[in-house]
């Protein structure tokens, strides 16, 4: 608990208002007004008391606020919440036999002051450390003057100079970085922000920060290394010691139960030691010694002496039972001080629990007998606690699917219901519980990531033709009619076509008189497609005055360059592990001939977008996606005519940043073709052979690419879980 709130509950409990608690009985809570700007927000309790009795407590990392008000009850079924600030996320409220229960969601840790006035409570949060610090200096708060990290005696540690012993406490936890938090104090402005270690070492790097009039130092630890605080007069030493190899653990956990601080004082502490007989935890997995190693050598020797020895070596404090007695005969060389205990309690029978330095050391029996007699009243003060009922409002979840998870954390009193209608858990159970089952409600209920999943599918194509053409013919008469004989008796007449009267050819060009020549009578037809719109040709005719000698010729040319491009862009809007589905598309018919005759039948062209996403506790998106884009192709048709279906489909799965674009595929394609056509033997001549060819080129490319570009619509509220 920060400072600020410490004051507040001596300012409540010194006031007549901390007094008045019965004047509060048959209050009403009307409304709460939110208001403010980024780092700071006013809650005002507006109700029918004239003199409210409150208390005001944080939860877990401090981003949750907790504000009770005994003996009220709401003012309908849901308290009426006005206005807002992007300090506080979320704002839920129930009541219980004790009152109102108010819990703020805060988006980051904030110190807060309260006030009471007629039928109202004030509330004021604020996040602005810098002045924190200065009134931390008005206090005269004690300062943080150096911190070093060294190693000595085979162990890693962080030192923490001071100019005064403020309190300390070591925060538990095994996943993720070491913290070490010290209360009331400031730092000095020579002490830097990050001490760097090394990467082969236990610990990593050391980041110091000032919360307030708290320093937090965080230390990135190797796996599985603990960590153990102790005072040496102003200094503070954190000691690290590297750990057993544990299974990896999951990326994000998150623990509902209470955090308890550890805060050791001394000048040295055995972190081995745990807080049950350690012959009792044996079996749980192979035991680590990390002690001083010592040579032993005793006949006889009383074993409180034994005891005395190792605990002047070992630097802890060893109270014996009255039961514990016996002689000790052993021998031991280059043995850790802690094995060498471990080993002398187990073959006399005893065991020891420790209690932050200190050890007590009794029978075995005595020790399991005492554990029994704890879980015992453990078990009855749960069952003598007086039963309590929370109504848990649940906002994005069903209360139904949390009802579940709820009952793993009841005692056997506890019960849970389930209020359809309003969506809320009636949860009866001793206060404890009810606080871890509210703890686990709020974590778990929290909004579902909202994906929007955008692809471009981009198809870009060119393609390029050409073909060069050559007609030609023509005749020749040697007759008495035109005055040109041979001059023979056989033959007497000679007369000399091409033999190429293909009339489906065009031949416009051949003749300046007639725009077609019905005979043309080619020698070489070979053209390029000439027609509407298509190519262009070029004819010349020569002739004698009697037409004795005729001679036509037609060059043709036809070149095509096109290029497409097209870009699709489905997109769809899903949570997060549900699929979703786009389509947009044409039914194409198409004629069935079957025994039934002739029936018409549907093929459909689509382009559709399938996903299935799922948000990671990182931010990143992974997906199953499968895109498909089909047209139909009007260009390439069957028999009958019908076209054919152009297809196009992509199946992944991947991972991808919030936002980023990534191409999922790509198809690149490339056709070309040279053909030449040309009279046999005449084609093959130098020079002369062009007046025999037909020459053509093409040249297509076409290339598909599909990007695919994730974004959590919901990222900040769905993540800060």
């Amino acid at each position: 608990m920060r400072l600020s709130s410490v004051y507040l509950a001596v300012a409540l409990a010194l006031s007549p208002l901390g007094r008045a608690h019965a004047a509060g009985g048959g209050a009403v809570v009307a409304r709460l007004d939110v208001s403010g700007q980024k780092d700071r927000a006013d809650v005002v309790i507006k109700g029918s008391f004239v003199q409210p009795t409150y208390s005001i407590r944080e939860l877990g990392d401090g981003k949750r606020v907790i504000i009770e008000v005994p003996g009220a009850s709401l003012d309908g079924e849901h308290l009426n919440v006005r206005g807002s600030a992007a300090l506080i996320v979320r704002t839920t409220a129930s009541t219980s036999a004790k009152g109102v229960r108010i819990v703020l969601a805060l988006t980051r840790k904030a110190t807060y002051r309260a006030r009471t006035s007629k039928g109202r409570i004030h509330v004021h949060f604020e996040t602005d450390t810098q002045l924190a610090r200065e009134e931390g200096e008005a206090r005269g708060l004690a300062r943080v003057r150096h911190v070093s990290l060294e190693r000595r005696d085979g162990r890693e540690r962080v030192v923490v100079e001071l100019d005064g012993k403020p309190r300390f406490r070591v925060v538990p936890g095994e996943v993720g970085p070491a913290r070490l938090e010290l209360m009331g104090v400031r730092l000095a402005g020579s002490v830097p922000r990050e001490i760097a270690g090394d990467s082969e070492s236990v610990v990593r790097n050391v980041l110091i920060s000032q919360r307030g009039d708290r320093v937090r130092l965080e230390a990135a630890r190797a796996k599985g290394a603990s960590a153990t605080a102790i005072r040496e007069g102003n200094r503070i030493v954190w000691l690290f010691a590297e750990g057993v190899q544990r299974r990896p653990e999951a990326s994000r956990t998150r623990t509902v139960a209470r955090e308890e601080a550890v805060e050791v004082d001394g000048e040295e502490v055995a972190a081995f030691l745990s807080d049950m007989p350690m012959q009792l935890g044996a079996a749980r997995g192979k035991r680590r010694f990390t002690g001083r190693k010592i040579d032993l050598d005793f006949k006889d020797a009383d074993i409180h002496n034994i005891l005395r020895l190792l605990s002047e070596v070992g630097n802890v404090n060893i109270v014996t039972a009255d039961d514990v007695s016996g002689q000790v005969t052993i021998k031991m060389k280059s043995v850790p001080w802690d094995q060498a205990l471990d080993v002398i309690l187990t073959a006399k029978g005893f065991g020891m629990v420790r209690r932050g330095n200190l050890l007590r050391v009794a029978p075995l029996a005595v020790l399991e007998k005492e554990r029994e007699m704890a879980i015992a009243r453990q078990k009855q003060r749960i069952e003598l606690a007086p039963l309590e009922t929370r109504l848990i409002p649940v906002s994005y979840a069903t209360a139904q699917a949390l009802s579940e998870r709820v009952k793993e954390l009841l005692s056997e009193r506890g019960s849970v219901s389930v209020d359809e209608r309003t969506n809320v858990l009636l949860v009866r159970d001793v206060a404890n519980s009810l606080d871890d089952a509210e703890e686990l409600v709020r974590s778990l209920d929290s909004q579902t990531p909202q994906v929007l999943i955008e692809a471009r599918i981009v198809e870009a194509s060119t393609s390029f033709s050409n073909e060069f053409g050559i007609q030609w013919g023509g005749s020749t008469v040697f007759s008495s009619a035109t005055g040109n004989p041979t001059g023979l008796l056989f033959p007497s007449d000679v007369a000399i076509a091409g033999g190429a009267a293909d009339a489906q050819q065009p031949t416009s060009g051949l003749s300046p008189f007639s725009p077609t020549v019905p005979t043309p009578n080619f020698v070489v037809n070979l053209p390029a497609p000439v027609g509407t719109g298509v190519g262009g040709a070029v004819g010349m005719s020569l002739g004698s005055l009697a037409g004795n000698f005729n001679l036509a010729l037609r060059l043709s040319a036809f070149e095509t360059t096109g290029q497409v491009r097209i870009i699709s862009s489905p997109r769809i809007l899903t949570l997060d592990n549900f699929s979703a589905t786009i389509q947009q598309g044409t039914s194409i018919p198409y004629s069935q001939v079957s025994a039934q005759g002739v029936q018409t039948a549907f093929q459909e062209a689509t382009l559709k977008l399938e996903v299935t996403p799922h948000v990671t506790s990182d931010g990143a998106v992974s997906m199953e996606v499968s895109i498909q884009r089909d047209e139909p192709d009007f260009n390439q048709t069957s028999a009958r005519g019908d076209p054919t279906i152009l297809k196009r489909n992509a199946d992944t799965s991947l991972l991808v940043q919030d936002g980023h674009t990534a191409v999922i595929g790509g198809i690149y394609s490339r056709n070309t073709g040279r053909g030449m056509e040309q009279v046999p033997f005449f084609g093959d001549i130098p020079i002369i052979g062009i007046l025999f060819k037909k020459r053509s080129h093409r040249d297509a490319r076409s290339e598909l690419l599909i990007f695919l570009t994730p974004r959590i619509v919901n990222r900040a509220e769905s993540l800060s879980r």
